[in-house]
């Protein structure tokens, strides 16, 4: 099967190409074209032309695979990107649903990864559209905490631009900007897989050019370790100080792939060196770097989980860096980020790796508040129903909101965190209401809410970093009937953002929205734009326009 599936692709798409090539050199050589070291550029073409086959066979072919026959062979199977399965949130009846808990994500992995898609003229995969990573990808405009809580709570309401008969809110957290004359030190070790099949361009030389480039936002109290792993894990650096990058940059380019990958034990060396040279006002952070693909020990997604859950207990914070495509298994390491305190990213490019590693370096390490949880009662009267749009897998049961031993995400320094909800008024359209008529239930509201503007109540629960008991915070909301045009650029530009996952995933409530409609909500709010984030994102919305 992988046979003829090759070929079929090889007569579609490379017979084609190299044929293309061949066309362009034989009409500069009917134009006129000269001899080259005895030999008619018409016989140049058959060289180029069989090299280029050949060059294009191989693009496709797994790392280590030798000749075209090899190619032929394993072509399909190279292919084994892995998206766990995302079931969108469906509008819950607010009579017998007054509750929805959600931990906080920051991960901004699935914004590259579908920014890699549609740049190389794919439409992604549905499942790897994650809109509230999407969403979170941008940084937002909200004021900087004032109080004795290390971030501020934003709200705004107004119409949804998809269902104009349906409210949007938008809950939008800002994160303490760190002190940089006080900056905590670091001790991070990088954990890097260098198997077999991080030999590719877009993997192990695009991670050793990343890591280069954090080195130079490092100062002389940080430390950096290495650990590598491939069929099994060994210390290629031990702890070392940063202003060392002679030392540090000979390390990393040592580095070659090859093997099976021992991600489980590469994982346990890892922490232990970082426990070794633990920092106890500092930072303390594991560094993975990989495609996912674990395929030795401990190397299922429940057993990594599992062993990342019971080394986070040292207050060692994980983050994940994915790289590359072909074999990208980003559903684990999604997962296992949850699972380590961490957080996720995606380096689809050189400059998505500024960005990671450089300019928003000192924000993705930092954390300042952990286990960070929001809870929402919606008002009955004021509310039929409610869908929170993303945060499909970070949606908690109610009573883990009050519960400390439950893990919730974490906050880093500077971080905006943004959370959409589409809302039926009470008035609203029944259809979407999804409550269950109760016989021996009564609903109990307090008069002095139900009689006011209150649509809802917003509590948060975080617990201040080396502090185990968490901290309440406890904020209602009203509806100001504010029209969808007069909103900050902050709630129209998250809102074009949403409607744009909601586009890519083919969402049921999408409703009539167009990607003409995104582009000119984006291009209103696209405000101050210093690093261009936000015209990349209203050019990929172009791009996935003529996709379609």
């Amino acid at each position: 099967m992988y046979k003829r599936d090759y070929r079929s692709f090889k007569k579609t798409f490379i017979y084609p190409a190299a044929g293309v090539s061949a066309f362009l050199i034989l009409l500069f050589t009917a134009c006129g074209g000269q001899r080259l070291g005895g030999q008619v550029q018409g016989e140049v073409y058959k060289d180029y032309a069989r090299a280029e086959k050949k060059s294009m066979m191989m693009e496709y072919a797994p790392a280590g695979v030798a000749d075209e026959e090899a190619a032929d062979d394993s072509f399909v199977r190279h292919n084994t990107e892995e998206y766990d399965l995302i079931k969108e949130n469906e509008f819950k009846g607010v009579k017998d649903n007054p509750l929805s808990t959600l931990s906080i994500d920051v991960d901004t992995a699935s914004y590259s990864n579908v920014r890699r898609y549609l740049s190389g003229s794919q439409l992604p995969p549905k499942d790897a559209v994650r809109i509230e990573e999407m969403i979170n990808y941008f940084k937002y405009s909200y004021p900087q905490p004032q109080g004795e809580h290390p971030f501020s709570i934003n709200t705004e309401i107004s119409e949804a631009p998809w269902n104009k008969s349906n409210r949007l809110m938008l809950i939008g957290i800002q994160g303490k900007s760190l002190n940089y004359n006080d900056l905590k030190p670091c001790n991070f070790v990088f954990l890097l897989d260098t198997s077999g099949s991080m030999n590719s361009p877009e993997k192990l030389p695009l991670l050793k050019k990343s890591l280069a480039l954090m080195l130079k936002g490092l100062n002389k109290n940080d430390r950096i370790a290495i650990v590598a792993y491939a069929g099994s894990a060994g210390l290629v650096l031990p702890s070392t100080p940063a202003t060392k990058s002679d030392t540090i940059l000979g390390a990393f380019e040592k580095l070659n792939a090859g093997g099976s990958t021992a991600g489980g034990e590469g994982i346990i060396l890892a922490y232990k060196i970082a426990k070794e040279n633990l920092i106890k006002e500092g930072n303390n952070r594991v560094i993975l770097c990989t495609d996912g693909d674990f395929n030795v020990g401990a190397s299922s997604t429940s057993e990594m989980v599992r062993l990342i859950e019971e080394k986070r207990k040292d207050d060692i914070y994980l983050t994940i860096c994915g790289f590359g495509m072909g074999n990208y298994k980003d559903g684990r390491m999604e997962q296992i980020s949850n699972a380590g305190n961490g957080n996720y990213f995606y380096i689809d490019g050189i400059k998505e790796a500024e960005k990671v590693f450089v300019k928003e370096m000192r924000a993705n390490m930092f954390t300042i508040a952990k286990d960070v949880k929001i809870q929402i009662e919606f008002n009955p009267l004021k509310v039929k129903s409610y869908r929170l749009i993303g945060y499909e897998n970070r949606v908690m049961a109610k009573e883990d909101f009050d519960n400390d031993k439950k893990d919730a995400g974490e906050l880093g320094a500077g971080h905006t965190v943004t959370a959409l909800y589409e809302i039926v008024p009470a008035d609203g359209d029944s259809s979407q209401d999804k409550s269950i008529e109760l016989r021996y239930q009564e609903s109990k509201i307090k008069k002095d809410a139900a009689s006011g503007n209150e649509i809802m109540v917003l509590k948060m629960r975080y617990k201040p970093i080396k502090e185990d008991k968490s901290k309440l915070i406890v904020k209602t909301v009203i509806d100001e009937n504010i029209k969808f045009g007069k909103t900050s650029e902050n709630f129209r530009f998250a809102s074009a953002v949403a409607g744009f996952g909601m586009l890519l995933r083919d969402s049921q409530f999408k409703n009539d929205l167009t990607a003409k409609d995104v582009i000119k909500i984006a291009k209103d709010a696209k405000g101050y734009d210093e690093e261009g984030y936000r015209s990349e994102f209203i050019g990929l919305v172009e791009q996935y326009s003529l996709l379609k």
